[in-house]
């Protein structure tokens, strides 16, 4: 089953989330004046620099996609005036508290109803460890978090599951510590962190599983320009790849190596994906990602690959939904911890259209190809990438799916619906 529709054409999605958060961030700790061009301007990452600004950082939008930021310097932020909301964000909260971790004053970080239910520990029992005071809701699991920052140890920490954003936030409380700061991870993650530290004058090495970073007097300020957003992207690729005779390029999308995770899975189920104009712009590998349809087979995901791809797998749940086999992933257990547990609101979603699937504790499994039943309606549980997989699967499909709850795509891809729909008229 493929659907009618064939898809061709070019399109650029919105600038990288997790490129995009780090930016504010990075830029408003700096000395000096930052350009930040292609800046995702969406919900989660603006929560992000209104953070910043509360913390003293001036940030100017040149336009939706562009800011100025004129740093305060890694030691002159301010004691905020009021509970900082990071709205739906993890990243900003996570990431957040490593900075707030080092400062000589009191936050509270709160978010919404969803955030509020996510679990903080992970990142709180390292930055205890260095030396701050942090305290939550559900003994000290939950938002909203209390932080007296100050004077940080560093430490080697051996993070128990591969994460990003804790990742981050430890690597930042270490700019502030007496002594580096060591993260072993189990799995390696994405790297955007230690490569903008880098650019900024930050000293950060890496040994194997474990990077590090010094203690740092200042950062240099930013002129970046941030690519494509691959998870974004990863959408158009599996609408294009599950349709025969389709050919989409999608422009200056970034393509660091470990977030190509979903690539390489789709390229082992049979679609024709190729990189061209590869170049790289400030410090990521950026190019434009040409697919082309085709009958797909299943794919197994091993636990090793899920860091490279954990938020391209409801996507990839929709590829599955159209190969001729069933589908596995394992070791994606994070999922469940995500904006909604994204393996039950996958399964729930595709079981109710008539496609096999199921659960495994740490992941899910689907069976293609597989009829989607029409005049289904399908809740997205407020979850973006849940809300655009199912956006997807009906136009691959052809099929008219009513799904709930779309406001929340706007926290990471405003305009998706106008590009998906301009190539599905």
């Amino acid at each position: 089953m493929s659907g009618k529709t064939v898809f061709r054409g070019e399109l650029s999605v919105p600038g990288d989330k997790s490129i995009s958060h780090r930016a504010a961030m990075f830029a408003a700790l700096a000395t000096g004046v930052s350009r930040v061009r292609g800046f995702l301007h969406a919900e989660d990452t603006l929560s992000t620099a209104g953070m910043m600004r509360a913390l003293g950082a001036r940030i100017e939008e040149v336009s939706p996609t562009e800011l100025r930021i004129e740093g305060k310097g890694l030691r002159a932020l301010v004691e905020p005036s009021d509970v900082i909301d990071a709205g739906n964000s993890g990243t900003t909260i996570r990431i957040g508290s490593g900075i707030l971790a080092a400062q000589p004053f009191l936050s509270v970080l709160t978010g919404d109803r969803t955030l509020r239910r996510r679990p903080m520990g992970r990142v709180i029992e390292p930055l205890v460890k260095m030396g701050a005071s942090i305290r939550g809701r559900d003994g000290n699991r939950l938002p909203p978090l209390c932080i007296r920052g100050g004077s940080l140890r560093g430490i080697r920490y051996e993070m128990p599951v591969a994460s990003a954003q804790v990742k981050s936030s430890l690597l930042l409380a270490g700019l502030y510590a007496d002594s580096p700061v060591t993260v072993v991870e189990p799995l390696l993650s994405r790297d955007h962190t230690e490569r903008m530290l880098k650019a900024m004058g930050a000293i950060v090495s890496r040994e194997g599983n474990a990077v590090t970073v010094a203690p740092c007097e200042r950062l240099d300020p930013l002129d970046v320009t941030v690519p494509g957003d691959i998870s974004s992207a990863a959408f158009f690729l599996v609408l294009a790849a599950v349709t025969p005779g389709s050919s989409l390029t999608v422009r200056g999308v970034g393509v660091n190596p470990f977030r190509t995770g979903v690539v390489e899975v789709l390229r082992r189920m049979g679609a024709g994906i190729r990189y061209s104009s590869e170049r790289v712009v400030g410090g990521e590998p950026v190019a434009d990602l040409v697919v082309r349809g085709a009958e797909l087979a299943p794919a197994d995901v091993a636990p090793e690959e899920v860091p490279g791809l954990i938020d391209e797998v409801p996507a990839l749940c929709v590829a599955a939904v159209f190969a001729a086999g069933r589908t596995k992933i394992r070791g994606a257990g994070e999922l469940r911890v995500k904006e909604s547990d994204r393996i039950a609101a996958m399964v729930a979603c595709l079981s109710s259209l008539g496609i096999p699937c199921g659960e495994y504790p740490d992941g899910l499994w689907v069976e293609g190809p597989a009829a989607v039943r029409p005049g289904i309606s399908c809740d997205s549980r407020g979850d973006h990438r849940i809300a655009m997989s199912l956006r997807v699967l009906g136009a691959a499909a052809g099929v008219p799916i009513e799904v709930k709850n779309v406001e929340c795509i706007d926290t990471s891809f405003p305009g998706f619906q106008s590009l998906l729909d301009g190539l599905t008229r």
